[in-house]
């Protein structure tokens, strides 16, 4: 069911995303082809916010904190893997590995190298008070508009 909560909680996600997905992008110098790498994190970013964010929306001010971080969470999550599952796909393509379970453990592999590359002070920062900011939005948007 539609609601404000969700939409907020869907746009602050999808910001983020997008400040993260450049932020990442620029610790990331040596790969200079992203191409649809912002898109998909922000179409995450809205997944995550919709389904994780919008329907815990309505418990109290604290647990909105602790919602919007989930939220953010759950978007790492998905970005990492999906990225990791992309570039797994485009090594298969390459003919790298020898059968699917060696892929299979591979794309989990390189989505943790990724996410040990990517983490600096600036990322972690930027998660952290967009989470609790976006945390804080949505539970402000479910009071007001319910």
């Amino acid at each position: 069911m539609p609601d404000a909560a969700r939409l907020v909680a869907a746009v602050s996600l999808a910001l983020i995303a997008f400040i993260v997905s450049g932020q990442v992008m620029a610790v990331m110098e040596e790969i200079t082809d992203f191409g649809y790498f912002t898109y998909v994190n922000i179409l995450l970013g809205v997944l995550c916010g919709w389904i994780v964010m919008g329907k815990r929306a309505g418990k109290g001010w604290g647990a909105a904190v602790n919602n919007g971080l989930t939220g953010v969470v759950a978007l790492l999550f998905w970005g990492l893997f999906v990225q990791g599952v992309y570039a797994m796909v485009q090594n298969a393509l390459r003919n790298r590995y020898d059968g699917p379970f060696e892929a299979i453990l591979d794309s989990f592999k390189i989505g943790i190298e990724y996410g040990f590359a990517t983490m600096t002070v600036t990322i972690l920062m930027t998660l952290l008070i967009g989470g609790v900011i976006s945390g804080l939005a949505t539970e402000f948007a479910w009071r007001q508009w319910r």
